[in-house]
């Protein structure tokens, strides 16, 4: 942790093993995008670093190494996000401390994977189980309970000043109807006052709170609350921090632009921001009372002025924070004094039109009011201002939705050729608050002196529609939720002409501007100047000069739509010309989550880039609003716009054409699946990343989820079918899958009966190898109803990727599975006998079985079970289990399962073969040592259909069972136990999938090269890069583990044996701390047989070691390091155990022997290396001879230099030929 004094170079080293990195500019602008906002924080230019207090912590770096702004509660930048003023809690608190009161607690805290299901599953920075966060811990409480955390002090705060985090709660809130509130307060001087609030609902995930305190001019600090019910139980986390545009204007003198003055501190200001309620200077002088007392400013603190509110209900009431409470949706503050107790109007209630009108005004042309809104808490409610004449009312501005919780300059010009009055009108949306504060009146505003009569336009009666019901055009009425769902219900189709699908030649079409700073979205036709393009005609939407004070992207929403089908997409023309620094993008708000989604993005290129696109929205069951979202500079000649915006194949019963097609290589699109778009994370249609190749050709397209991805979060990515017709019989699905990687997560088949819960058809977890393994899985009859189904990648690991290829769906059953994990079904088992089979897992660690399954290794996996005790399987009785016939695919097929019994008194496991009628029994055993899980196998050589029946006999114990997992069928004969060439498979080597153990997981792959998962171009076995070979990427070693096992399945005690291997390792000499290393494992504890220090450039080499155990063992490769970063791979091949033989008496050293391919370079080396050799002999023997007085006659002419004549080269190898005998002169 870096000390306040002490510089930080930015960015700091930081060690990263996820995957490949983004580019600087995409991260920041993907930034910008969660964050809506510019991502300055203030300024960062040196000035003379004191030490005085009002230099700490005021988002300024007075000292050059910026260290007078670290633990503020931010840290001068963060190296991970690329942003100031940022804390992301991966080097310490910031500052930060717990100010809890009770037992109820703030710690620094990080995820973890053994206790999956609690806390976030990954922090929001890293987007893995490494970063930190801060969480709240407690025990449940019967009480309402708060832990509060509170921020060091820190020094005023610009008006522009905005304040972002991310926050996760998790736990059983999420089924309870009472949610934890959180809150983010700032205390300045002897007051309190709340700056955010959480809605009383959301989903799972992280969420985005966004803050404004307004102009601060005093010291000040920051709280976080969390308050929950009783017997709640939640857990909430909190991540990235980031303070933007808090430091107030640089000092020194200005060169300002033509409308613009200076202020006292020499900064430059529009002239049109002085007099209008904000302090934008600094220092108060945009705001001198001796300057702007020709302003009419109304701040509500004593009456409502020259402003009438008419009476009725709803109506403009006048009231402070204080008196309205702490309801979510309500401000917190007035924008005048910042206070809960400054006045402010209010819509008071919801239902109908809140009406507030000015003096009568003479006519002008310059005339503007600024005021400052609030509409937060509904995506319905709105805000108009108008001027009327004549009885007649002119919208000149509104405002519509949800602005955040924070006071919103506005602006409007008038140019009135008659007297008239300002109307402004609000309307409160359900859940919602619609405020305004500081109106201000700017001098060209004069008062009629006579006040002739200037009559408000009648608001007519009652609407014709009930309470939650939609009035078409027509007059008719529709329930509220008809519109915008993507299907006219009202006669003239009214109901859908304005939900955003629209050419903007008619008016904005449903889109409403939302943005809260000096952008905005508006109307713009193509006669006014702009950057040239072609798709762009007539009206269209475009970023325009905004009037709010923030620094922060334009928006723009749709009303609320949906619910969407899987095939959903909005198509819209777009231009941008912007320096890199901008962009334009399209994001998807979910209002019941809580969630905002960047679903496309485009950045400035430096020129002008326009196009047509198409942007999934995906399957929606809940509504949902588009945002545009623009950032740009419009004083340099920038812009962005969008025209012709359309929505296809959106509404759910509009299924495409494609969508019956399951069958599907993926070669030429999705067929009939479709993206989740409300997944955590994505599948990707490619062509391998560097992760492989695909199964179908080698070189097409398959699709892809990696959720060691930079910027995944989440949990799950879902691949996703529209509803399917019923089916009246069983049909199989058959698909292609790869799980590689060091710590992959799950990949599962899911699939939903209309009307009933999801259910699992098939599963699988952990890595499985760079190779395309294939699955199926028999989908039932359905019956009359559809259904739906789902390939889900589940996110419970953060090293490697998931992919799948050629699908095909045929008629009829799959017939047996030659892999079963049993954690899906039974896969087809059928028990018999007087006991039954049970498929369960030990979560609960009380039911008779293994306590964890082999599969997982841990006690949510499932296995197969009997009970053996006498009360259930007496003495003699038999349980029997058969499988579903299997069909040879070889001479020879390799029949393998994983077997456990208890410790006492298990009874006895027969195994037989059954092929027409004749059965031959390959494995009994009746007894295994230890409490662990045996691998047993046997080799089938059938020629025709066959099974395999496990037998369970009961032996009279008390409480014995019997447990089956992971049977596997594969072709070729079954090697000899813990022995492999891995051709074929990995023959019972596994690496431990529990993540307790702080293990990594060793990969499968052939020697081609992958840049994901580097390893020898060349196996051992066959010497070609198709060979295979099991490998280790040491630079995954660190924090998150320090260690990589691979375990051999149990073998019995031996008195001499022997374990013979090929290693390769690729590991720079430099950073060579760790080791590879063969350890026994027995009862009687670990011991260390053999190990090699990391090194690199040798090629494959052998070694052998001595193997002698008194019980039942494990042999286990390890390898391990003391330090990190370790970088380098490690790889195994030709494992080759022998019972009862030794290793002979000089067992083979490493290095002794090099595969067919070594490099040439490697032989120039040794060339070098010979030649100082014989150079060095032949100095020697010169020397020799002189000793003994010989003559040194020079060499004949033409002939060879002595020496260097038994050298030559023949391909990659170097001959050293005998050296003729020295002659005897005597």
């Amino acid at each position: 942790m870096a000390s306040p004094t002490s510089p930080v170079p930015l960015p700091a080293l930081f060690h990263r093993r996820r995957g490949p990195e983004m580019s600087g500019q995409k991260v920041l602008t993907l930034l910008l995008l969660l964050a809506g906002s510019v991502p300055t924080g203030g300024s960062s230019s040196a000035r003379s670093c004191g030490s005085a207090a009002e230099e700490l912590c005021n988002f300024i770096c007075d000292c050059g190494s910026c260290s007078d702004e670290n633990q503020c509660g931010y840290l001068r930048g963060s190296a991970v996000l690329g942003t100031s003023f940022t804390c992301d809690f991966e080097d310490g608190a910031c500052g930060w401390r717990d100010v809890s009161t009770s037992e109820y607690k703030w710690v620094r805290s990080h995820a973890n994977l053994a206790t999956w299901g609690t806390g976030p599953h990954s922090d929001h920075t890293l987007g893995t189980d490494l970063g930190w966060f801060m969480l709240t811990v407690s025990p449940p409480s019967k009480t309402t309970a708060t832990a509060w955390l509170r921020s060091p002090t820190m020094q005023e705060a610009a008006a522009t000043c905005e304040i972002s985090a991310w926050y996760h709660i998790s736990g059983s809130v999420l089924n309870q109807t009472e949610w934890p509130v959180l809150r983010l307060a700032m205390a300045h001087g002897d007051e309190v006052v709340e700056l955010w609030q959480s809605p009383g609902h959301g989903g799972e995930g992280w969420h985005q709170l966004v803050a404004y305190p307004g102009r601060v001019t005093r010291e000040f600090q920051l709280i976080f609350s969390l308050t929950q019910p009783p017997m709640c139980g939640a857990e909430l986390a909190l991540d990235d921090i980031v303070f933007r545009n808090c430091g107030l204007q640089e000092l020194g003198q200005q060169v300002c632009g033509a409308e613009e003055s200076l202020c006292s501190r020499g900064s430059c200001l529009a002239q049109h921001r002085f007099c209008d309620g904000t302090d934008d200077c600094g220092d108060g002088s945009d705001e001198d009372p001796t300057k702007c007392t020709s302003f009419e400013l109304c701040s509500f603190e004593q009456n409502l002025c020259s402003w009438e509110a008419e009476a009725g209900q709803p109506a403009w009431e006048r009231n402070t924070s204080l008196n309205l409470g702490t309801a979510y949706g309500i401000p917190s503050r007035d924008h005048s004094s910042n206070s809960r107790a400054g006045f402010f109007l209010h819509v008071g209630s919801t239902g109908g039109t809140a009406r507030l009108s000015s003096v009568t005004l003479k006519a002008t042309n310059s005339c503007s009011l600024v005021l400052y809104c609030h509409l937060h808490g509904s995506a319905t409610g709105s805000l108009s201002i108008s001027y009327v004449t004549n009885s007649t009312k002119h919208l000149v501005r509104e405002r519509t939705g949800d602005l955040g919780s924070l006071w919103v300059r506005e602006r409007v010009d008038f140019s009135v050729m008659g007297s008239f009055k300002v109307l402004i009108e609000g309307v409160a949306g359900s859940g919602g608050t619609v405020a305004i504060d500081d109106l201000i009146l700017s001098p060209g505003c004069v008062q009629e002196p006579e006040q002739p009569s200037t009559a408000l336009p009648s608001l007519g009666g009652a609407g014709p529609c009930a309470a939650g019901e939609l009035a078409c055009d027509s007059g008719e009425c529709i329930a509220a939720e008809l519109g915008c769902d993507f299907a006219a219900t009202c006669a003239d189709g009214s109901d859908e002409t304005r939900c955003g699908a629209t050419t903007f030649e008619a008016g904005p079409g449903g889109w409403h501007d939302v943005s809260v700073g000096r952008l905005r979205w508006g109307l713009q036709s193509d006669t006014e100047p702009r950057s040239t393009g072609t798709v762009l005609a007539g009206a269209f939407l475009a970023v325009q000069a905004g009037e709010g004070q923030m620094v922060a992207a334009a928006k723009a929403r749709t009303p609320l739509l949906g619910p969407s089908g899987p095939a959903c997409a909005m198509e819209m023309s777009y231009h941008i010309h912007s320096s890199p620094q901008g962009f334009l993008a399209v994001s998807i708000a979910d209002h019941t989550t809580g969630t905002s989604h960047v679903a496309w993005y485009t950045e400035g290129q430096g020129s002008t880039a326009e196009g047509r696109i198409q942007v999934l929205l995906g399957e929606r069951s809940r509504p949902f609003q588009v945002e545009l979202l623009a950032l740009v500079d419009l004083q340099d000649t920038a812009s962005a716009a969008v025209d012709n915006v359309t929505f296809v194949q959106c509404h759910p019963d509009m299924v495409p054409p494609a969508a019956t097609e399951l069958s599907c290589n993926f070669e030429k699109g999705m067929c009939g699946w479709y993206q989740d778009q409300s997944s955590d994370f994505k599948w990707v249609r490619g062509t391998g990343q560097g992760q492989g190749s695909d199964h179908t050709t080698g070189s097409g397209y398959f699709l892809a989820a990696d959720p060691s991805a930079l910027w995944s979060r989440g949990q799950r990515a879902q691949l996703i079918t529209y509803m399917q017709e019923p089916a009246a019989t069983e049909r199989c699905l058959s698909f292609w899958y790869r799980l590689a990687g060091a710590q992959i997560g799950t990949l599962n088949l899911k699939l939903r009966l209309e009307g009933a819960e999801e259910t699992v058809l098939w599963t699988q977890r952990g890595t499985q190898g760079s190779v395309w393994h294939r699955g199926w899985a028999t989908l039932p009859a359905t019956g009359q109803r559809q259904y739906w189904m789902a390939f889900e990648a589940l996110r419970d690991g953060f090293l490697g990727d998931m992919a799948l290829d050629d699908m095909a769906l045929t008629a009829g059953p799959c017939g047996a599975e030659l892999s079963c994990s049993f954690e899906a079904d039974a896969c087809g088992l059928v028990g018999s006998g007087q006991q039954r089979w049970l498929r369960q897992s030990n979560s609960t660690g009380t039911t008779i079985g293994p306590p964890a399954d082999h599969t997982t290794g841990t006690a949510a996996g499932h296995y197969l079970v009997v009970s053996t005790g006498r009360d259930s399987l007496p003495t003699g009785h038999v349980a029997a289990l058969t499988s579903q016939p299997y069909q040879p695919s070889a001479p020879a097929q390799c029949l393998a399962f994983w077997y456990q019994l208890s410790a006492s008194t298990p009874g006895s496991l027969g195994v037989f073969v059954e092929q027409s009628g004749v059965r031959r029994r390959v494995l009994a055993v009746s007894s295994a040592e230890g409490d662990a899980w045996h691998r047993g196998h046997a080799t089938v050589e059938a020629d025709g259909d066959w099974q395999v029946k496990f037998e369970a006999v009961g032996a009279g114990g008390d409480h014995g069972y019997i447990a089956l997992d992971d049977l596997h069928v594969s072709d070729g004969a079954c090697p000899e136990p813990a022995s492999c060439d891995f051709e074929r498979d990995m023959c019972g080597w596994s690496s431990a999938a529990d993540p307790r153990l702080h293990s990594f997981a060793w990969g499968w792959k052939s020697g081609v090269p992958l840049t994901k998962y580097p390893g020898p171009e060349q196996d051992h076995t066959l010497g070609t890069r198709n060979g295979h070979y099991v490998h280790f990427d040491t630079s995954v070693l660190g924090l998150g583990g320090t260690t990589a096992l691979l375990e051999s399945q149990y073998l019995p005690a031996a008195a001499e044996s022997c374990l013979r291997f090929w290693y390769h390792m690729d590991i720079p000499e430099h950073l060579s701390c760790g080791e590879l290393r063969v350890v026994l494992q027995s009862a009687a504890g670990q011991r260390t047989l053999w190990s090699a220090a990391g090194h690199r450039g040798r090629g494959w080499q052998s070694g052998a070691v001595p193997v002698q155990s008194a019980g039942a063992f494990q042999i286990i490769f390890e390898v391990t390091t003391r330090r990190w970063p370790m970088e380098g791979t490690v790889a195994l091949d030709d494992i080759a155990y022998s019972a009862g033989a030794s290793c002979h008496s000089s067992p083979e050293l490493p290095g002794q022997e090099r595969s067919p391919g070594s490099s040439v370079a490697e032989a120039v080396v040794g060339v070098l290396l010979a030649i100082i050799i014989l150079a060095l002999a032949a100095a020697g023997g010169w020397c020799w001879m002189k000793r003994r007085g010989l003559p040194s006659a020079p060499p004949a002419e033409g002939s060879s230099p002595q020496g260097f004549d038994n050298i030559t080269f023949r391909d990659d190898k170097v001959i050293i030929e005998p050296m003729p005998k020295e002659r005897d002169d005597n």
